[in-house]
């Protein structure tokens, strides 16, 4: 196993490092954009962070149609599958995702109901889970996943174990959360305070008592004009200057207007996003509470769509490279435009242009509230698309997750 390690992590390192590094190894930005891809080798989303309702609202997915996706924790991938399209390409960087992914998709094959597959991959906290993994999903993972999860991390445990240990508390997100609550325990504040909360007013007073202040804190103010301090969120330095820009009070007043927002606009009982970030767990089993493939009714749509899933270790625009002429209905691309300089959205774009049924629809976040891609991929290419702001805005504004500038739906 340790050759087939080495070989995924050194694919890992290859990709993040063609994906991230804009600038020479010894200037500043050069040093940044160095310790982010350090850093987001490793899982960084144990969840991911994009609504999955919002993107299939945005997609319309029909039973004939082809996805192409940034799998990330392989939430929404799945989640996907309760529209029953034909086939989905679920496309990551990192390994490390793959794993992930692979994971569940064992586990819908291999657990014999909802509840087996909830305690693992929902509470994801029971010792039992490390005897169901070695009973039950082990034997049928292939090389690569098995590598990866009977691995062991920096704290000398094999990774399986974080699912004994509650694993939405680990990964890199998972450790920025941690320590965001930490920080507030420091001031004497609580961030799972919201979770009690019984109406959006109680949540807005409960906010504007617990966890606005922090914002105000010198450390934390100090902390938010770090880009390091920011990878945790999965947000490298080409990112975090939009982020930057996209306010006159600078990053932590984007931060604090986007946190106010998930604390106070949804109804915390039916957002998880609220729960995994105030509560660092999901808060039942139930709908609406839990991501879509998660949820109890729409489990069998989900295992008998799972065989229709394909992982791949690699770039978007690779994958897209072997994809036939007009094959594809759908693409998802998470935030990963914001990572990209001019040349290599214009090679992603005619990837996508050469690939797209008519109709296809294209759907991503911008951590700013800006248009991306107008004056940046050439017209010759972007005219073949519409983009549908004000159906965009809309959904952008559904979005329970929060934390981006905007979300955007172009349609070939």
């Amino acid at each position: 196993m340790p050759g087939i390690r080495a070989k995924v992590k050194l694919a890992t390192r290859q990709n993040l490092n063609t994906a991230v590094h804009r600038h020479k190894a010894f200037s500043r930005r050069g040093l940044q954009e160095r310790m982010f891809t350090l850093a987001f080798r490793q899982l960084v989303y144990p969840q991911i962070w994009e609504d999955p309702v919002v993107d299939l609202a945005a997609l319309q997915l029909g039973s004939q149609d082809r996805i192409i996706a940034i799998a990330s924790g392989g939430c929404n991938v799945l989640s996907y599958l309760t529209a029953g399209p034909r086939e989905i390409v679920a496309v990551d960087l990192n390994g490390a995702h793959i794993a992930l992914l692979n994971l569940k998709l064992r586990g819908l094959a291999a657990l014999p109901d909802h509840a087996a597959f909830f305690d693992f991959f929902g509470r994801a906290d029971r010792r039992e889970n490390i005897a169901t993994y070695q009973t039950l999903l082990r034997p049928g993972l292939d090389d690569a996943t098995r590598a990866y999860w009977d691995g062991r991390g920096l704290d000398g445990r094999r990774r399986i174990e974080a699912f004994a240990r509650g694993f939405y508390r680990h990964g890199l997100l998972g450790r920025f959360i941690g320590a965001g609550h930490a920080v507030a325990r420091l001031y004497g504040k609580r961030f799972d305070a919201l979770l009690a909360a019984r109406s959006l007013e109680e949540q807005r007073t409960i906010f504007e008592r617990e966890i606005a202040p922090l914002f105000d804190k010198k450390f934390v103010r100090w902390l938010a004009r770090r880009p390091s301090a920011l990878y945790g969120l999965g947000i490298p330095p080409s990112q975090y200057r939009a982020l930057a820009a996209d306010s006159e009070g600078g990053v932590t007043e984007v931060l604090k207007r986007r946190v106010e927002r998930l604390a106070c606009d949804f109804p915390v009982a039916e957002n998880y996003f609220a729960a995994q970030a105030f509560g660092r767990a999901y808060a039942r089993a139930d709908a609406p509470s839990v991501p879509p493939y998660l949820q109890r009714e729409n489990f069998d749509a989900v295992r008998e769509g799972a065989a229709r899933v394909r992982p791949f270790h690699g770039s978007f625009t690779e994958r897209l490279k072997v994809e036939p002429d007009a094959s594809l209905d759908a693409y998802v691309l998470l935030d990963a435009q914001d990572w990209m300089n001019d040349a290599v959205l214009t090679e992603l774009w005619r990837e996508i242009r050469r690939t797209a049924r008519p109709g296809a629809r294209v759907i991503f976040r911008t951590a700013a509230d800006e248009r991306l891609l107008p004056g940046r991929v050439p017209e010759e290419i972007l005219g073949d698309f519409d983009y549908r702001q004000e159906r965009a805005r809309e959904l952008g504004s559904r979005d329970r997750s929060s934390i981006y500038g905007a979300f955007h739906l172009w349609v070939r």
